[in-house]
């Protein structure tokens, strides 16, 4: 047939289409043969059209035309069939995928529970319940040899804390002998310490007895936020004021705070201060002043400082010779009262918020504090301790005034010796 089909394409003339009509008859009809009919057709020319001019005869054409008919209604009833047994075995493979996992004597709803060894159409056979069982006895005697494997590791780690331990022990054991012998000699040096502290109280107290109250300093010998003496009352309201002390300190940068004055709402209500590299200064009311003081040279000093709220009129003075004057320094803002006084702390609230790199380290002395503004004539005797000197009408330096806190300490101290 093919070589028939070959033939009938050479003859036809090139500038034409060929189409062919197979056409199969049963053997009682064509002899068994396959016969190919050839027609040219021009190039333009619908197929269809050319097929009803061919030349081949109507009743033969009819036959064609019922037995490719019949061929697709043959084709397209497999193709049906086919697809309706893929649709069971699809079926039935789903329902063995869902019973292999079930226990023996479930049926789950839809489906029926497949016996063990049941070949199924696809030709594999599915798990049943002696498959599930053989399946379940190997995991479990995995978890099992797992068990094992953990409690082997636990084991081992158990006699390596044991054999650390003993060696701990050991060690201990071997360090006890000086151990004891490093706690017996700190013993003793505490010991030699707290007589020596009891002794050192008892000279005080000596001296203290023989001594006026006012004779006396405050030692602030690190920069700590904890070293603080407090005034025990609070100060009056004020409309002018003259601070004085004797100081002496060599701290760099800064001798830190003398004093500070903090009242509810208002922490820096009076402040001196001498913090880094800055000079000193006075606060009121968290008003600044610069001060022209110059006292970090590990000598005793004598500084006042006055000021009126009138204007704010403030003056300095060192060693009893004003260094300097100023004005606007928080006008008619009377010191109020109500607050905490606090030497060798600057307080960030109201009896507290200390820092450390803000206190005051040196020696403190004779602190006096009066309402109103005192002459020059008045410092100058304060400075050179001359018999008219006048103690503070608001704060005088005496020590039942005071409470210490945080290891300052306070020692005998005289200006007029000092000066001598």
């Amino acid at each position: 047939p093919l070589a028939g089909l070959m033939r009938c394409v050479r003859s036809c003339p090139r500038l034409f289409l060929f189409y062919c009509l197979f056409l199969e008859s049963s053997s009682q009809d064509f002899g068994g043969q396959t016969q190919f009919i050839c027609t040219s057709v021009p190039k333009d020319m619908d197929i269809c059209a050319a097929t009803l001019q061919n030349s081949v005869p109507g009743e033969d054409l009819k036959t064609t035309v019922m037995q490719l008919r019949e061929t697709v209604l043959q084709q397209k009833e497999t193709i049906m069939n086919q697809k309706e047994t893929i649709r069971e075995l699809t079926s039935k493979l789903a329902r063995c995928e869902s019973q292999s996992g079930a226990e023996p004597g479930d049926a789950r709803p839809g489906g029926r529970r497949k016996e063990a060894g049941t070949k199924n159409t696809m030709g594999d056979i599915s798990r049943g319940p002696a498959d599930t069982l053989a399946q379940l006895s190997q995991t479990l005697q995995s978890l099992k040899q797992r068990l094992e494997n953990l409690e082997d590791l636990l084991q081992s780690k158990i006699d390596d804390l044991e054999k650390q331990v003993l060696s701990r022990v050991n060690s201990i054991e071997e360090v006890k002998p000086g151990q004891r012998n490093e706690t017996e000699q700190r013993g003793r040096v505490e010991s030699t310490l707290t007589s020596l502290h009891q002794r050192i109280t008892d000279l005080e107290k000596g001296q203290r007895e023989n001594r006026p109250l006012d004779k006396f300093q405050l030692t602030f010998p690190l920069r700590t936020n904890y070293m603080y003496a407090k005034v025990k009352k609070s100060l009056p309201e004020m409309y002018a004021l003259t601070v004085c002390m004797w100081l002496k300190s060599n701290a760099s940068p800064g001798v830190g705070t003398p004093f500070s004055y903090a009242v509810p709402g208002q922490a820096n209500e009076l402040v001196l201060i001498e913090w880094g590299n800055n000079p000193m200064e006075i606060l009121i009311n968290d008003k600044v002043a610069k001060l022209p003081f110059l006292i970090n040279d590990g000598k005793w000093h004598h500084i006042c400082v006055t000021w009126t709220t009138r204007d704010g009129v403030w003056e300095a003075f060192q060693d009893g010779v004003r260094r300097g004057s100023g004005e606007n320094l928080a006008p008619y803002h009377p010191i109020k009262p109500q607050g905490l006084l606090i030497l060798g702390q600057e307080q960030d609230t109201l009896g507290g918020g200390f820092d450390a790199t803000q206190a005051f380290v040196g020696d403190l002395a004779n602190f006096h504090i009066w309402d109103r503004k005192l002459s020059i004539g008045e410092i100058y005797n304060l400075a050179t301790c001359s018999s008219k000197a006048q103690v503070g009408n608001v704060f005088a330096w005496m020590e039942t005034s005071l409470d210490i806190y945080g290891g300052a300490s306070k020692w005998t101290f005289e200006a007029c010796r000092q000066l001598n």
